[in-house]
């Protein structure tokens, strides 16, 4: 054992003590965090123009502060551009992460002093937590990728703007600056393709024993990868065993890593997002990832059934259920009020509390009032590849209201990597599945409204294709699970 991975030994069990200091008692770290926060803003633009001074509980505070999107919060975040201070936290933020808006463009999502430092330990006690649980730290000693965004940054009125992951470059730890790949040139390149090519040539000869990204363009690396060194990835990277994502879930890319790799290695999975690091994996023996209780975040939880009620109730941590779809709201040290982030999540403990991320509130297909989440949908499939020789690139799914014959039906976009031997029973089995999870659409089903799920085969790197020429190849960018109307299925109807 070299000196470096017997030192991540003792910082991890120290880390883990810390974590369960606080995960033991999480009514009260998320009082304290609530307290905090309204402290700290009372003087702010926005805690003057919702009575901070006068807010003494969560009651008083979901009276106060409704819950809000970035369209609602955008007049405020729009002064904060501009170089106005103490508008929504103290001060002026350190950074803007830069994100894609379905609506109103670029997001603008603030970045503190306070909030910063989060992102950085989560990730790292992620990391931290694996080891204690395991005892494998040589690791620590190889190469580690981070497939992230460009970590150049653009500065205006004393801000820096850029996307999450190329701001979080600029704090990798000194002690893992000699490990982290790629090149700081190479990071920089802006073309996905370009990049992951640089990418390739750069590690194709190190000893990578972690890899972390979202798990579709991970894949692409990997294809890359065994496209030019003919092998497969694990035999090119002999000590790799652990693999980190967030984003997606990894579940529907298993199956061809694995094939890709040659072999299963752990996995490690995080809920990063701009607007915070709400939770990462923090065992291999338990379902869900553990919700950061300490973190500068308040959370807040509305049933997703009842989120475009008149007055959905607010629930919070002390109150949620086991199983239920919530839609996760978010109050922050970075000056994020009642903000919902447009995540769903299941809990899957409740000592301590883990959760899943069950899809997107406004992902979701409801055109006959089936109710379908993407949780569902990842789930199903899952469900009819096991135990078959088929294994899929990428997928999403999308309602037909209007066929040229017969009943509407879900139609399942699928990009084979290799294809199922009877394609009409692995969509009874999909269709199955979907049935014995949602009873909505079931009944459906029963009362002859929809028909069987309808697979259509999207060609090879069709939906690579399909993010390049929207202008979302790579980074931070994901395929939808589905979507309520058929903007993304009828592009690929196209190709």
């Amino acid at each position: 054992m070299s000196v470096k991975s017997a030192a991540a030994k003792l910082f991890a069990k120290n880390i883990y003590k810390k974590t369960q200091a606080w995960a033991s008692n999480p009514v009260g770290s998320q009082q304290a965090v609530f307290k905090s926060l309204i402290k700290e803003a009372k003087k702010t633009e926005f805690g003057i123009d919702h009575h901070f001074d006068q807010i003494k509980t969560f009651e008083d505070f979901a009276k106060q502060v409704p819950i809000r999107d970035y369209e609602d919060l955008k007049p405020y975040v729009e002064k904060v551009v501009k170089g106005e201070e103490n508008i929504l936290w103290k001060g002026k933020p350190l950074y803007f992460a830069k994100t894609s808006g379905t609506t109103s463009g670029a997001k603008y999502i603030p970045l503190t002093k306070e909030s910063m430092p989060y992102h950085i330990e989560a990730a790292r006690n992620a990391i931290l937590h694996y080891i204690h649980e395991t005892g494998k730290a040589d690791f620590v000693d190889g190469k580690m990728i981070f497939l992230q965004g460009s970590p150049v940054l653009e500065e205006k009125h004393g801000i820096q703007f850029g996307r999450l992951s190329g701001i979080v470059a600029h704090f990798i730890p000194k002690y893992l600056q000699k490990n982290r790949m790629p090149s700081w040139e190479t990071n920089c390149i802006e073309d996905w393709e370009t990049k992951i090519d640089a990418i390739v040539d750069e590690t194709i000869n190190e000893n990578m024993t972690v890899i972390s990204g979202i798990p579709s363009w991970v894949q692409m690396y990997f294809e890359r990868l065994h496209q030019k060194g003919g092998k497969n990835i694990g035999e090119i990277f002999k000590n790799f065993n652990l693999f980190i994502y967030g984003g997606v879930n990894y579940e529907p890319y298993r199956a061809k890593f694995e094939n890709l790799i040659g072999r299963k290695v752990d996995s490690i999975e995080l809920f990063p997002a701009s607007e915070g690091f709400f939770a990462y994996q923090d065992s291999q023996k338990e379902k869900g990832m553990l919700l950061l209780l300490n973190a500068g975040i308040f959370y807040e939880f509305v049933k997703s059934d009842e989120f475009y009620s008149d007055k959905p109730r607010r629930y919070t941590i002390g109150e949620v259920e086991l199983g239920v779809n919530y839609v996760l709201i978010i109050s922050t040290n970075a000056g994020l009020w009642g903000y919902n982030i447009g995540d769903t999540v299941q809990f899957t403990s409740l000592k301590p509390y883990r959760i899943i991320v069950s899809g997107r509130i406004k992902h979701y297909i409801s055109a006959f009032g089936e109710h379908v989440i993407a949780k569902e949908v990842e789930s199903a499939l899952q469900e009819a590849v096991e135990g078959t020789s088929a294994r899929v690139n990428e997928f999403t799914v999308a309602p037909q209201i209007t066929p040229v014959s017969g009943l509407p039906y879900h139609e399942w976009f699928i990009e084979f990597e290799n294809e199922p031997d009877d394609l009409v029973a692995f969509a009874e089995a999909i269709d199955n599945a979907m049935r014995k999870q949602n009873m909505y659409y079931d009944d459906l089903i029963i009362g002859n409204i929809l028909q069987k799920v309808v697979i259509t085969k999207v060609t090879k790197n069709g939906f690579q294709d399909y993010m390049k020429s929207i202008g979302k190849l790579g980074g931070q960018n994901k395929i939808p699970r589905l979507s309520d109307n058929r903007n993304i299925a009828d592009l690929l109807s196209k190709a």
